[in-house]
């Protein structure tokens, strides 16, 4: 399948990001299996350990969305 993204490549990044939030919710409610690559594994847990070791590297959604409408 193809998709033309020229569109969605001219907004701005706060709203490409909440297309990809949109999307993302969508890709979770499915039904549909989903197949993740190891290596997309191993670098979440990676960071999952990272933030266990060190809480204060994680930020909240507030956080998140003053950041990227700053």
């Amino acid at each position: 399948m193809s998709i033309d993204i020229s569109s969605l490549r001219a907004l701005p990044v706060s709203d490409k990001l909440r297309v990809v939030t949109e999307l993302w919710d969508d890709i979770a409610s499915s039904q549909h299996p989903i197949s993740v690559p190891q290596d997309v594994l191993d670098e979440a847990s990676r960071r999952s350990s990272e933030l266990k070791a060190d809480p204060s590297l994680s930020i909240d959604d507030k956080e998140l969305w003053r950041r990227v409408d700053g």
